[in-house]
């Protein structure tokens, strides 16, 4: 099938991305969606940012493990979607044509399902590495950081793959209100499209997820279990928390996406049928859905997760002692004064003789030559200034001059002070 301007399919192909990039008749929808859009991106790129941080913080700490890699490859394509697919479909939505040019065009629907397929092939070796960790949960195996690295690398290269269509057929066209990013498909590529319809959902979302559900359930059956070790019990109850809540990330994915695979299925279906299309509010409700699994993953890890419950307090708790020093307030435990304070010079030089019979505390501190005192940890608050430090030294040596000296009636001879 030859795709030409004045044909009447290249119209229903243009309407095929009117549901996925612009083309918004109401005025009102072209500013609601690009808000709502907006609100997403921005709350759900900050709780990805913390969810990343903390498990980089762990990471650090030496908790490296497959579990933990993988969730934080799934917030790492939470935050991609976020930053790079949200808002280019904001801007197109909010415009009456494609003003984002041809390179956006071919890669921005594609970059979208790349993202998605990864999180769902995640999701799939995340459900297989909680099934043999609840298996043996006491046996700790090592995993090595090139392995997850290779399982990574492995995830994002399928995940690339398998949406390549979405860039190959993707091209820029000219209708009477301006250029629209449309999807044409040339006639010999058209009996490939009729299969990868039928074959791609099921690669990306049916038989990932229905995989990860399976062996969620096997692993959640096996922590029901009761131990009968008081050890094995504890570590029951933290694989149960983790299964829980792996697998909560799995139902909420799998049903936030399902609405926008209805659409994508309805809409190409159509296309080949010439059957009547989905409704735009229903499509644009689907999308909207399927960018809300990046807010709300990192929703449910921080609610079901008490460790990730402790990783967010204390990655805010070092943020905010960084920029605001804490004051250390005298308490009850605390005194501000030391125990055994030590006189002052010019008040222990009045103090009476030490007299035979009563017995004298220890002393707490030593004093130098030259009536100096020596530094102690008792000596702290009672620091002599300078000038009173002179005045003492210069009286007990007898330097001290008539002039500046503030008690001359000491050096009187009592017959002088008589006359």
């Amino acid at each position: 099938m030859n795709i030409s301007a004045g044909n009447s399919s290249v119209d229903r192909r243009s309407f095929l991305d009117r549901g996925a990039y612009q083309h918004l008749d109401n005025n009102d929808l072209r500013v609601l969606i690009p808000v709502i859009l907006g609100v997403i991106c921005v709350l759900g790129f900050a709780a990805n940012g913390t969810a990343m941080g903390v498990l980089v913080t762990n990471a650090r700490k030496g908790k490296l493990s497959l579990i933990n890699a993988l969730i934080l490859n799934l917030m790492l394509a939470d935050g991609l979607v976020l930053a790079f697919a949200v808002p280019f479909k904001a801007a197109a939505y909010s415009r009456s044509s494609w003003t984002l040019g041809w390179f956006v065009c071919k890669t921005c629907d594609w970059f979208l399902h790349s993202c998605m397929a990864a999180k769902s092939f995640t999701v799939a070796i995340m459900s297989k590495a909680c099934y043999k960790y609840v298996s043996n949960p006491t046996k700790q195996v090592s995993i090595h950081l090139k392995t997850i690295l290779v399982v990574l690398l492995f995830t994002w290269l399928l995940a690339c793959v398998v949406p390549v269509p979405h860039w190959l057929f993707a091209t820029l066209q000219r209708e009477d209100r301006g250029l629209v990013c449309a999807q044409v498909v040339p006639s010999y590529a058209h009996d490939f499209m009729s299969v990868y319809v039928k074959a791609y959902p099921l690669l990306a979302f049916c038989m990932p997820l229905s995989f990860a559900l399976l062996y969620f359930w096997r692993a959640y059956g096996r922590c029901q279990r009761r131990c009968s070790k008081t050890q094995n019990l504890r570590t029951q109850i933290r694989s149960r928390k983790l299964t829980l809540m792996l697998f909560s990330l799995t139902v909420a994915m799998a049903t936030m996406w399902l609405p926008q695979w209805v659409s994508w299925v309805w809409m190409r279906h159509a296309l080949e049928n010439e059957g009547t299309f989905p409704p735009i509010v229903f499509t644009l409700s689907t999308q909207l859905l399927m960018f809300g699994i990046s807010l709300v993953n990192p929703l449910v890890v921080l609610a079901l997760s008490e460790e990730f419950r402790e990783g967010y307090k204390g990655l805010w708790r070092r943020l905010t002692l960084r920029k605001h020093p804490p004051k250390h307030k005298p308490g009850p435990h605390a005194p501000t004064a030391p125990k055994s304070p030590c006189p002052r010079p010019e008040t222990s030089a009045h103090l009476p003789p030490h007299q035979p019979g009563r017995s004298e505390e220890p002393k707490t501190e030593q004093e130098a030559p030259n009536g100096q005192e020596s530094e102690s940890p008792n000596n702290k608050d009672s620091i002599v200034p300078p000038d009173v430090e002179q005045f003492w030294h210069e009286r007990e040596t007898g330097s001290l001059t008539d002039e500046n000296d503030p008690v001359p009636w000491e050096h009187q001879d009592p017959k002088e002070g008589k006359k």
